[in-house]
């Protein structure tokens, strides 16, 4: 379930990319820090998630937070700390009132007592809506660099 190709938007203007990187950072910080009902609420209630690594995208808020608690537990469990760090922003706004905003990002895996290391490399596209003044997914395609078709 991709999201529907967009013809190319006009780049947003410097408040709304500012606003963008503020949330990507306050998104990354909430899952980051396993603070997964934020994290998830910074989706649409109906929002998407799609992944190469995933058989089936994740549709609607809830089952996009049970897969980031399922996440969430595993990296606990394995004394795994994650951070994602996210850049290369492109924002353009669409003429549907949506941003379409694409991202490079970087996870790096740190295992208790161990050294960093750059566990994935990947892309995210999204599309983002403004909800009670307030920025949200509505859909976000990752892919993994090392899933990639030839």
């Amino acid at each position: 379930m991709t999201a529907p190709e967009q013809p190319p938007g006009v780049p947003v203007d410097t408040a709304l990319y500012q606003e963008i990187q503020h949330f990507y950072g306050r998104q990354m910080r909430y899952l980051d820090e396993a603070r997964v009902e934020e994290w998830a609420g910074t989706f649409t209630e109906d929002g998407v998630f799609v992944a190469n690594a995933h058989p089936e995208p994740s549709v609607g808020r809830a089952a996009i937070a049970a897969g980031a608690r399922k996440a969430a537990a595993l990296l606990a469990e394995q004394g795994v700390q994650r951070r994602h760090w996210l850049g290369m922003l492109e924002a353009d706004a669409c003429d549907d009132g949506t941003v379409r905003a694409r991202t490079y990002a970087l996870i790096i895996s740190t295992p208790r007592g161990g050294q960093a290391a750059v566990h994935l490399s990947t892309s995210c596209d999204d599309v983002l809506v403004r909800e009670d003044g307030q920025l949200r997914v509505r859909h976000r395609e990752v892919r993994r660099d090392d899933l990639r078709p030839e």
